[in-house]
């Protein structure tokens, strides 16, 4: 059975030079109306967390979720699937310093160029503010890694480095961590307390 999961990995190999009647036909009978275009997993894995806190399936409202692996790869997605291409409607978020990979993708697309979201610096760092340092830190021990933690920070690199910055870094050392604590600190956010790109993100859907 067709499903979104199945839409995204079409798209994906069609992204990396394949073909692309498979994508265009789960585009339509799904249907699709929307693609969120995402740097990476640890995205999908916050935007996911906040449409389920507040009870949205974003998969069965016909919005594909997808990470990219990279902002500079945005120019090829929104070709494929905005105006050029499928036809669907284009969004994302992005860290500041890759705005313009995305003004520039979505605008030769023939996209909306500014319908996406920007992060400060990152998403990460944008949901440790939210939070709070001494938050995280309390989700960073109630999920097993506090040992690492303490570890990572008596490195002689993270001397000097405010706590937030020290936190940002922890959260990439490891393979699959930015993805766990993508939902991780979603989930602990308060409603009031969403950062301003990731609510404007799934605000506008």
């Amino acid at each position: 059975m067709a499903d979104m999961g199945s839409f995204r990995e079409a798209v994906t190999a069609w992204a990396a030079g394949g073909p692309g009647d498979l994508a265009r036909e789960l585009a339509a009978r799904l249907p699709v109306r929307a693609a969120v275009l995402l740097e990476g997993p640890s995205d999908v894995a916050a935007v996911d967390a906040l449409a389920a806190s507040r009870g949205r399936n974003l998969a069965a409202e016909g919005v594909c979720v997808l990470a990219m692996g990279g902002a500079m790869s945005v120019g090829r997605y929104a070709h494929l699937l905005g105006p050029p291409g499928l036809g669907l409607r284009l969004t994302g978020l992005c860290d500041e310093r890759e705005r313009g990979y995305y003004a520039r993708g979505l605008e030769r697309a023939g996209a909306v160029p500014r319908e996406f979201f920007v992060c400060a610096a990152d998403l990460e760092d944008e949901l440790i503010r939210a939070l709070g340092v001494n938050r995280v830190r309390e989700l960073v021990r109630a999920e097993g890694d506090v040992r690492s933690l303490q570890t990572f920070l008596r490195q002689p690199a993270q001397q000097g480095r405010t706590s937030q910055q020290q936190l940002r870094r922890f959260l990439g050392t490891k393979k699959g961590r930015k993805v766990h604590y993508g939902r991780v600190l979603v989930e602990a956010l308060d409603p009031d307390r969403v950062p301003a790109p990731l609510d404007g993100l799934l605000t506008s859907l």
